[in-house]
């Protein structure tokens, strides 16, 4: 099954490639409250609301994608969990950038937090702030939403954890100072265009993940070159923190990071998940109200 979130809060279930039915009346709780919780209880209970989603699915009249705007896949997440140098290439790539007495831990694979606000959906704009000599850079992964939750989970058992798969841009500030810092900013967590249920997906270590900036592929990666599989990924951080439903991880950056400037428009797909394509403008200031100013 493929579920979207459109205009504002509503649940789709993708149909076919250019439409999606309305199941908002099939979602225990709904409410088009943005701070609602009800997409976190939808993951949490999505094993008994799915035949009442696809019965709703077969019965609905399926509406045009392009009458539609798609925001994120996910709502109201506790955390995302991110994922570092989890591709061997990339960790080569970013010692090839750097001074290696200054690497250190930075090289090695962890985990650690992304600001949940920096999650924008697959039709919205990354804004660029001012970040003085710093490049700002694309990384193209695949990323996966909690179902169920809990802590010190096996990883025998945990793909039975994940309510589905979707594409995560995780875009990064190269320079000195905190990784959940730089990769917090406003619209940085670009993500889409469906969320996938673990079912039509299959092996997550079996998917190819692409992006290319201007029509230049920049990123082109098999997830079974994951150094942490997807599996041991959940395994290690349950061990840390207690994950909770409608969590959101991505999974590390493929090789082929680059740096992105206003004008240029990414195009990231995943097989099995879909195709976003994200323009890049640059940040403007904002009035006390949160409104662009002129």
């Amino acid at each position: 099954m493929r579920l979207c979130l459109y205009n504002g809060h509503r649940v789709g279930v993708v149909t076919s490639e250019h439409g999606l039915v309305d199941v908002t009346a099939a979602v225990p709780g709904w409410s088009d409250d943005p701070l609602s919780d009800f997409f976190v209880r939808l993951c949490r209970d999505f094993d008994s609301a799915k035949a009442q989603l696809e019965a709703e699915a077969r019965r609905g009249e399926e509406i045009p994608l392009t009458a539609v705007r798609l925001g994120p896949p996910v709502l109201n997440p506790s955390k995302v969990v991110a994922v570092a140098m989890n591709y061997a290439a990339h960790r080569a790539e970013m010692e090839g950038r750097a001074d290696r007495s200054n690497l250190g831990w930075r090289m090695e694979f962890d985990v650690f937090l992304k600001a949940p606000s920096s999650i924008v959906g697959p039709e919205d704009t990354v804004e660029l702030p001012d970040v003085g000599d710093n490049e700002i850079h694309h990384e193209g992964e695949l990323a996966f939403v909690v179902g169920t939750g809990g802590r010190d989970i096996a990883a025998a058992d945990a793909l039975d954890h994940v309510v589905g798969y979707t594409t995560m841009i995780d875009i990064t500030v190269r320079g000195p100072g905190d990784r959940s810092r730089r990769k917090s900013y406003d619209t940085f967590s670009p993500t889409g265009p469906h969320l996938v249920t673990g079912d039509e997906i299959g092996d997550p270590q079996a998917l190819t993940i692409d992006l290319s900036v201007g029509g230049e592929t920049r990123q082109h990666v098999d997830t079974k070159d994951m150094l942490v599989s997807v599996r041991e990924i959940i395994a290690y951080a349950s061990s840390i923190m207690t994950l909770v439903p409608g969590d959101v991880f991505c999974t590390g950056a493929p090789p082929g990071v680059g740096p992105i400037v206003p004008g240029d428009v990414m195009r990231t797909e995943i097989d099995r998940i879909g195709v976003m394509e994200i323009p890049v403008v640059a940040r403007t200031a904002a009035g006390p109200d949160g409104e662009a100013l002129p």
